[in-house]
């Protein structure tokens, strides 16, 4: 158990940084509907990180970090663009065409490599076990800013994501701050891929925020669900890491999905428990 919570509890750290701003977002994009915008921008970042290995950076280098950041500020200026009061092409199709094209690309990259399956593979799991309190510091810094800037400007953030009609109806630059919106959301998937790649950083949004909203309509309950969620899920995930032998990052996508499977049936079973009691 000593060595059990020796290796993990840099890696619980990171779980615990990420899980706290990830449910977060998550409950924006489940609002806007734009469920693999996350998915979409990871892959995005990790395509700028490819870029600066073909260039001879290394992925953990600083050339490295704000080329994939310039990448996602890119495609937040796309999803931003292509987001309308009447919305002929569904915007999440336009999402899934970046997704797709973006690692279509990587792949093509990273084909020039001779180390190409190995980046591909770290892309979509990441490194954390790697993780050391340096990074996590990092991470926690920028993170807190990003928290109080969307706390500070909380109102048209939360009125485009909860009622988009009525804040194009209040005049509300809904262009602007859906790309102000999408930047910060690439700052925090920038940093989020290089320590648990594309896979973990898509659970860690969209998981604790689905169990959340399935249980309550409240923001600050859904918050308090989903950082619950997050890390019960982060534990659980490391120790089938650890005593199973599995890859973290993998077992901790895997414990979310059926973390997220049972509070599903748990919350089908309360439903029609509530319909079947006597009025």
């Amino acid at each position: 158990m000593n060595e059990f919570i020796h290796i993990m509890s840099l890696p619980f750290l990171a779980c615990l940084v990420l899980t706290g701003m990830h449910a977060y977002l998550g409950l924006h994009v489940l609002e806007r509907q734009v469920i693999f915008v996350d998915l979409s921008l990871a892959q995005i970042a990790a395509l700028g990180s490819s870029l600066a290995l073909l260039f001879g950076y290394g992925m953990e280098s600083a050339n490295s970090y704000w080329l994939s950041l310039g990448f996602t500020i890119i495609g937040s200026a796309i999803f931003a663009l292509t987001r309308f009061r009447k919305q002929r092409i569904p915007q999440e199709a336009i999402i899934g065409i970046v997704y797709v094209v973006s690692a279509a690309l990587l792949v093509m990259i990273l084909s020039r490599s001779g180390e190409g399956d190995e980046h591909i593979k770290q892309a979509l799991a990441g490194n954390l076990l790697l993780v050391d309190a340096p990074e996590i510091v990092k991470v926690f810094l920028i993170y807190s800013i990003i928290g109080l800037l969307h706390y500070a400007f909380r109102k048209p953030i939360v009125l485009i994501s909860r009622d988009p009609e009525k804040a194009f109806q209040k005049s509300v630059k809904v262009k602007l701050w859906d790309f102000l919106f999408y930047v910060s959301f690439g700052f925090v998937v920038s940093s989020s891929v290089r320590i648990v790649g594309v896979l973990l950083v898509f659970a860690f949004l969209v998981v604790p925020a689905a169990c959340a909203m399935v249980f309550s309509d409240r923001i600050k309950t859904r918050l308090i669900i989903g950082w619950g969620v997050g890390l019960f899920a982060s534990v659980l995930g490391m120790a089938v890491s650890y005593f199973g032998d599995f890859p973290t990052a993998a077992s901790v996508v895997c414990v979310f999905g059926l973390l997220l499977l049972f509070l599903a049936l748990v919350s089908s079973f309360r439903s029609a428990g509530e319909r079947k009691e006597p009025r």
